[in-house]
């Protein structure tokens, strides 16, 4: 076991762990963000997508050893209050059918607008690609990561 401070959300948490576990059951089991969904575990589907350092980054597999001195956001610290540009454009666009991807899929495209204000479709579709959604909704999310980057 190990203690860490963590800069999540723009606020310090600590908290004592073994360092090799992955930061999404930390945020999730421990800090009780509960944004920030499990999925496949092993990185494919990005339903864990957070932000460390602006960075996408699947959380399933990031150790929380490697966290400290990193600014890490979830979907609870995009926006105080749901008022992100790929909030509103997921709402206008009605982009959610079962929503368990949604904070991975909007956490991915709020790093891809950030480095790339101005995305193709092909941008986006190579950025989205590893983000999967059983609902089938990809056209609603490209078109909503469009709408948010007017």
């Amino acid at each position: 076991m190990k203690r860490f401070n963590l800069n999540i959300n723009g606020k310090t948490e600590e908290i004592t762990i073994d360092p090799k576990t992955p930061l999404l059951w930390v945020l999730r089991d421990h800090l009780k963000l509960l944004g920030t969904k499990y999925g496949c575990g092993i990185a494919q589907c990005g339903v864990c997508t957070i932000h460390i350092d602006g960075a996408a980054m699947r959380s399933c597999i990031f150790p929380i050893e490697n966290a400290s001195g990193k600014s890490i956001t979830t979907i609870e610290g995009l926006s105080a209050n749901g008022e992100h540009p790929l909030q509103k454009a997921w709402i206008e666009h009605d982009v959610p059918q079962c929503g368990y991807c949604q904070a991975g899929q909007i956490m991915n495209a709020a790093a891809l607008l950030k480095d790339n204000p101005k995305p193709t479709d092909q941008d986006i579709d190579e950025t989205m690609h590893g983000n999967l959604c059983r609902c089938g909704t990809y056209n609603r999310i490209k078109a909503a990561i469009k709408s948010a980057s007017k």
